[in-house]
C-alpha cells in the first residue's frame, strides 16, 4: 500500500481498572477487552450513588506498518478517551491529551521498532482535574477508550494529520444566485516541494464528477464552481463528495475525501430560522450519547439507530449536549437532514484556573476543526448554564474570547449559548453570541407549565433584537407511575405527556423561537441522581435509556412534527384502572379520530393533535381501539376495584404529609411578618456550602429541599459543585409554585435560631 493506510486497533486489548502503572510487556493477566470500551458502563448508571473515577490502563501489541515508499510516517489516532489520556509506545510517552470527547493523534514513527512488535499503552483517567472541562454537570463522566483507536501510515509527504485532529481538508460550499455553487477548498500538505500538486475532484451523490481543480501543494487553496448545484435540504439532504489527491508527477501519494452540502441559513429575531431562504422553525431534541450498561461505548450502528429514532419522531434539529459527539453521529445527521447545535462542555461551574480556560479554547478548536465539513452543523455553542456557579468579569471576558475564536475559525456559522433559567434578562452574557437560548423547566423544577409561554413573550418584548430559543425544557417520566390526576413532580408518564402537550402547542404558536430542544430524547446516566425511585439516571427522556420504550410524550411530538400519518393511544401501561369512567387520550396528526371499545364505536372527534375521550369500561378486560382514516392503534385495559400501589410514587404522599408536619412543628409563627437575618446566625441567605458547615443547619436545608422540590440533597457529594454557591433563598425560588406559601419564611425562622 503506497498511499494512506488506516489500520483499526479495536481488538486484542488488555485492560485493568486500577492505576497499575506502565507495563514493560503486554500484561496477559489483565482483562481482555475490545473497543469501544467504557469502564463505567454499569456503575455510571446503576444507582449506587458513585462510580469509579480514576486512572485505568489499556495495552496491546502491534506490528509496525509498512511505511509507504520506504520513508513514511506512522500515527496513532485515538477517537476519544475520557477524560485525560497519555499514550505510550514501547515505554515512551507519545502524547498527552486533555478533553474526553475529541480525536487526537501522535506521530509515533520514531518510537516504532522496524519489523518488530511494538507495545501500545494508553492510560485514561476520568478523575476530576481543575484544568479540564466538564468540571461538574448533570451527567456521568464516563471513562474509557469508547470510540476506538487507529494506526495511520502515510508517505513522508502527506495531508496534515497534526492540526487539532482535523482531516487536513476544509470545504466551504456557498450557493450562488444563478443556481450554481462555489466550493472554497483548502488543504494542508506536510513536507511538500515543487514537485507536488493537489488535485481536487467534486462528485455528486450519484458519483459523477461535476467539477475539479489543481493547485501547487504549497498553496493549495482554490475556489471551484459547480453549475446547477443541488441544495442540502432538511427533507432532501443532498451530499457531494470532495476528494483531494496529493500527486507527484504520475504518482498519487496521499488522498482524503469529505462530504459536503450546499446550503445557506440565517436567524431573524421575529421570524426565527431560515434555511435556503425558507422560514423553518427548528423543533427537536437534545441527545446524550450513552446507552444502558454500555456507557459511551456505542457502535456506529447504534449511533445511526439513535438518529433514525429522532427522525421518526419528526424532529428537524438536534442539540448535541454537552460535548463533541462521534463522527458517526455527525455523519448520520448529514445524511438524514438534521440541523445540529454542537457545543463544548463549558458547563455549570466556571473554574478560575487559567489552564481551564485554555482547555476550553483547545476543545473549541478541536470541535470546529474536526467538524467543519459537516453541513448539518449550523451552530457552535460556547457554554451551558454556566451561571450556576456565579458570574464574574473574567467569566464574561472568557465568553467573548470563545465567541471571537469561533468567528475566527469559522465565520460561516452562527454562535449560540444556553442560559440557565436564573440568568438575568438584562446582564453581561447577553449580546455576545449571534443567537441565544434559555433552559427553562417551568412546570417541573419551579413554577407552572403555563409560565413558559408568558416568560418567552415577555423576554421577546424586552429584547426584540435577540434571536431567542429554548435550549432545554422537560420533566421526568417513569413508565411505572400512573394515575387519573397527574401532577407536577409525581414522575408519572401521564404528567410528562401533559407537560409536553402544553409545550408543543406553546412552541407551535411562537415562530419567533428560532429553535427548541426537548430535554432529552433518551433517559441518560447521572450517577449522582436519585429521583422518582430510579437512581443513577435522568429520566426526562422521551424514550428509555435502553431505546426499548417510547413514552407517551414521544408521540406528542410525532403528532406535531411528523408528516407521516400516525395515531397513538396513550396510557397502555396504565393498564389497570378504577372508577366509573376513565379518560382516554389519543395523539394523531389526522383531523379526526374514532374511538372503539370492544369493537363498538364510542365516539368520533375532530381536534388538533390531542383527542380526549371519556369512556365507561366494562368489568374485566376491555379492548380499546383508535382509528384515524386507514391507520389505527389498539390497547387492552382492565377495570379493577383498586389500582395497583406501584402506580403511585411513595414519596409523593410522604412529601405532602411532610410539608403539613413541617408547618405544625414551626409553631405559632407569624409567617407574613418581614423575615429577619440577625448577624452571627444562619439564614436562607447563606449559601448551600455555608449551611453545610453546621449539621443542624444542614439537616434543615436538606429536609427543605426534599419537601419543596422532592429532591434528595447530598452534602459534598453528587452535584455538589453545581449547587454549593447558590443561596438557599435562590434555590427555593427556583422551585417556584411548588413551595407552599409561608414555607420559605418557616425555613428561615428555623435557621436563625442556630448560631454560626
Amino acid at each position: 500500500m503506497y498511499m494512506r493506510n488506516i489500520i483499526h486497533l479495536n481488538n486484542g486489548w488488555r485492560f485493568i481498572r486500577e492505576d497499575a502503572g506502565l507495563p514493560e510487556t503486554l500484561p496477559e493477566e489483565w482483562e481482555e477487552v475490545e473497543l469501544p470500551h467504557c469502564w463505567n458502563a454499569v456503575d455510571g448508571q446503576d444507582g449506587n450513588g458513585a462510580y469509579y473515577r480514576g486512572r485505568c490502563w489499556y495495552a496491546r501489541n502491534f506490528q509496525t506498518p509498512v511505511q509507504p515508499l520506504g520513508n513514511g510516517r506512522v500515527y496513532v489516532e485515538v477517537l476519544a478517551a475520557g477524560q485525560q489520556a497519555s499514550v505510550y509506545v514501547n515505554g515512551k510517552e507519545a502524547v498527552y491529551h486533555e478533553g474526553g470527547y475529541s480525536t487526537f493523534r501522535a506521530d509515533i514513527t520514531g518510537l516504532c521498532r522496524d519489523g518488530q512488535e511494538n507495545l501500545l499503552v494508553i492510560a485514561c483517567s476520568n478523575e476530576e482535574k481543575s484544568s479540564v472541562y466538564p468540571q461538574s454537570a448533570d451527567f456521568t463522566f464516563y471513562g474509557g477508550l469508547y470510540r476506538g483507536v487507529n494506526l495511520i501510515s502515510v508517505p513522508d509527504t502527506h495531508f496534515d494529520l497534526d492540526y487539532y485532529g482535523g482531516p487536513g481538508l476544509q470545504v466551504t460550499p456557498e450557493p450562488c444566485d444563478d443556481g450554481g455553487a462555489v466550493f472554497r477548498l483548502a488543504s494542508w500538505v506536510k513536507n511538500a516541494d515543487e514537485n507536488f500538486t493537489v488535485l481536487y475532484s467534486i462528485r455528486d451523490a450519484e458519483g459523477n464528477e461535476v467539477a475539479g481543480a489543481a493547485r501547487p501543494a504549497a498553496d493549495a487553496g482554490v475556489t471551484v464552481y459547480v453549475p446547477d448545484a443541488e441544495k442540502w435540504e432538511i427533507d432532501r439532504p443532498y451530499l457531494y463528495t470532495v476528494t483531494a489527491t496529493l500527486q507527484r508527477r504520475n504518482e498519487a501519494f496521499d488522498e482524503i475525501s469529505v462530504r459536503a452540502g450546499v446550503r445557506s441559513f440565517s436567524c431573524d429575531p421575529e421570524k426565527g430560522f431560515f434555511i435556503n431562504g425558507r422560514q423553518t422553525p427548528l423543533r427537536g431534541v437534545s441527545r446524550h450519547q450513552d446507552r444502558l450498561y454500555k456507557g459511551n461505548a456505542l457502535t456506529r450502528e447504534e449511533h445511526y439507530e439513535d438518529a433514525r429514532l429522532i427522525k421518526e419522531l419528526g424532529a428537524n434539529t438536534i442539540r448535541l449536549a454537552h460535548y463533541q459527539h462521534s463522527q458517526d453521529f455527525y455523519d448520520a445527521c448529514d445524511e438524514l437532514g438534521f440541523i445540529v447545535w454542537a457545543e463544548i462542555p463549558f458547563i455549570s461551574v466556571f473554574n478560575t484556573d487559567p489552564a481551564a480556560h485554555e482547555n476550553c479554547i483547545s476543545q473549541m478548536k478541536e470541535l470546529i476543526i474536526q467538524n467543519y465539513n459537516h453541513p448539518s452543523i449550523c451552530f457552535w455553542g460556547i457554554s451551558n448554564e454556566i451561571l450556576i456557579g456565579g458570574i464574574s468579569e473574567k467569566l464574561v471576558e472568557n465568553h467573548r474570547e470563545l465567541n471571537a475564536l469561533c468567528k475566527q475559525l469559522d465565520p460561516t456559522r452562527l454562535t449560540t449559548i444556553a442560559h440557565v433559567s436564573m440568568t438575568p434578562v438584562d446582564g453581561p452574557l447577553h449580546g455576545i453570541t449571534d443567537v441565544e437560548s434559555y433552559n427553562h423547566y417551568f412546570g417541573w423544577y419551579g413554577g407552572k407549565m403555563e409560565d413558559n409561554g408568558s416568560w418567552l413573550d415577555d423576554f421577546h418584548r424586552m429584547h426584540p433584537e435577540i434571536c431567542l430559543g429554548l435550549s432545554e425544557y422537560g420533566c421526568e417520566g417513569i413508565i411505572t407511575y400512573h394515575g387519573a390526576n397527574p401532577a407536577c413532580r409525581d414522575y408519572s408518564e401521564e404528567y410528562q405527556a401533559l407537560y409536553h402537550e402544553h409545550m408543543a402547542k406553546v412552541l407551535e404558536e411562537r415562530s419567533y423561537i428560532w429553535s427548541s430542544y426537548v430535554w432529552n430524547m433518551f433517559d441518560f446516566g447521572c450517577a449522582a441522581r436519585n429521583e422518582g425511585g430510579v437512581a443513577g439516571r435522568n429520566n426526562k427522556g422521551l424514550m428509555t435509556i435502553d431505546r426499548k420504550m417510547k413514552k407517551d410524550s414521544y408521540y406528542v411530538y410525532q403528532a406535531y412534527w411528523s408528516k407521516k400519518p400516525m395515531v397513538h393511544l396513550c396510557g397502555r401501561r396504565y393498564a389497570q384502572r378504577a372508577g366509573e369512567t376513565t379518560e382516554i387520550r389519543v395523539y394523531s396528526n389526522q383531523p379526526s379520530v374514532a374511538l372503539y371499545l370492544d369493537g363498538k364505536l364510542v365516539e368520533e372527534k375532530t381536534a388538533d393533535k390531542v383527542f380526549v375521550f371519556h369512556v365507561a369500561l366494562a368489568d374485566g378486560v376491555n379492548i380499546v381501539t383508535a382509528r384515524a382514516g386507514k391507520i389505527s392503534d389498539s390497547m387492552t385495559l382492565e377495570k379493577v376495584d383498586a389500582e395497583p400501589s406501584v402506580y403511585a410514587l411513595p414519596e409523593a404522599k410522604e412529601r405532602a404529609e411532610g410539608v403539613a408536619n413541617w408547618f405544625k412543628l414551626a409553631g405559632n409563627l407569624d409567617l407574613k411578618a418581614p423575615m429577619e437575618f440577625p448577624e452571627g446566625r444562619y439564614s436562607i441567605r447563606d449559601t448551600i456550602e455555608e449551611l453545610a458547615d453546621s449539621q443542624e443547619a444542614w439537616d434543615i436545608t436538606a429536609e427543605a429541599f426534599r419537601l419543596a422540590a422532592n429532591m434528595k440533597l447530598a452534602r459534598r457529594e453528587g452535584m455538589w459543585d453545581m449547587i454549593k454557591s447558590m443561596t438557599l433563598e435562590d434555590a427555593l425560588k427556583m422551585a417556584g409554585s411548588m413551595v407552599p406559601e409561608g414555607f420559605t419564611e418557616s425555613v428561615n425562622a428555623k435557621l436563625i435560631k442556630i448560631e454560626k
